[in-house]
């Protein structure tokens, strides 16, 4: 018999077909996220879980499947997930890290130009009928990019591609903080490393790379706000908790910074009243860095490689707790 396996959305067939030729498969029909309670009613008889970054996998939820051996996630983080837990339980919990590393930097850049160029609110002018005057010497007038310094925050895959195109595509001056100094990358990009405080007051862009930890939730605050000059932009695609997003309307506001370019929030969906949406120096997204045809397809090709592995009995390519091989060998 196929171990059985419930999957929180579907996932493009590249991937989807492989994992239905080796498990039984209960898809969840929509495309919105099943709540906590459903998930938890899914996966009372399943050995499999395939999950996103907005299902909620905690401890109750690995207690009400028993029979629960593999998480399988379609995302790099897995912040949603209690890895302690799974750990305890011997659930073993596998993620797709590398694949959408280019992917996630090229749309990092892209927020960048299109926030210091203006291209949505350009855009918007053209289509809502302003547009009267062919050209003129004061219209939209933006800021440079090339030659400029950036701050990146989390020199990781995703940090280190952006610094690499802007270094060396743009000419751009790039520093960066991390908790964990990188002398070999600072020696193959020509970056310089900072302190945190430092890279806010010096840089003309800052964009923000780093997982959503303890230590990290609301690493950007109003004070981190305020040191940045008033002509600088922040771009965020690593989590929306990462920012505190009321200090950052205020910012916003009262022009602390020039503007903002967000692909995450702190709460997802953005609500529809969210005093972000009143803003026109700032460009929303939604959570769309990853999302090309190539990417999200290699994403589900990893999904089904670690389940695939785990299911001939031996360690997932991806195995994000390492731990769990110690508390129980891999298979169902």
């Amino acid at each position: 018999m196929k171990p059985k396996l419930f999957m929180t959305r579907k996932i493009p067939e590249r991937g989807l077909s492989r994992i239905r030729e080796n498990f039984e498969v209960e898809l969840w029909p929509g495309e919105a996220p099943p709540s906590k309670e459903e998930i938890i009613n899914r996966i009372k008889d399943k050995q499999a879980l395939v999950s996103l970054l907005t299902d909620p996998i905690d401890e109750e939820v690995m207690e009400a499947a028993p029979g629960l051996r593999i998480i399988a996630q379609y995302a790099v983080g897995f912040d949603n997930i209690d890895l302690e837990a799974a750990t305890r339980k011997g659930i073993y919990v596998t993620n797709t890290p590398g694949v959408l590393t280019e992917t996630t930097a090229d749309f990092a850049v892209a927020l960048l130009f299109s926030i210091a160029r203006r291209v949505v609110e350009a855009d918007k002018y053209v289509r809502s009928g302003k547009w009267r005057v062919g050209w003129h010497p004061l219209m939209f007038l933006g800021r440079d990019v090339h030659g400029k310094t950036i701050g990146i925050v989390g020199l990781g895959r995703i940090g280190s591609a952006v610094a690499r195109r802007m270094k060396r595509g743009f000419n751009m001056r790039v520093l960066y903080y991390d908790v964990m100094r990188r002398h070999d990358l600072e020696k193959e990009l020509g970056v310089e490393y900072v302190d945190l405080e430092t890279l806010l007051k010096e840089s003309d862009f800052v964009s923000l790379h780093t997982p959503l930890t303890k230590d990290t939730y609301h690493l950007v605050g109003e004070r981190e706000l305020r040191m940045m000059k008033p002509t600088a932009y922040l771009i965020n695609t690593s989590r929306g908790k990462v920012v505190d997003q009321k200090a950052l309307y205020k910012a916003l506001k009262e022009k602390w910074i020039a503007g903002a370019a967000l692909d995450v929030f702190e709460e997802e969906p953005l609500p529809p009243d969210d005093p972000l949406l009143t803003l026109e120096n700032v460009i929303l997204t939604p959570h769309i860095a990853s999302a090309s045809f190539d990417t999200r397809s290699k994403m589900a090709e990893i999904v089904a490689e670690n389940l695939i592995t785990f299911k001939n009995g031996k360690v997932p390519p991806t195995l994000v707790n390492k731990d769990v091989v110690k508390v129980r060998k891999p298979g169902f």
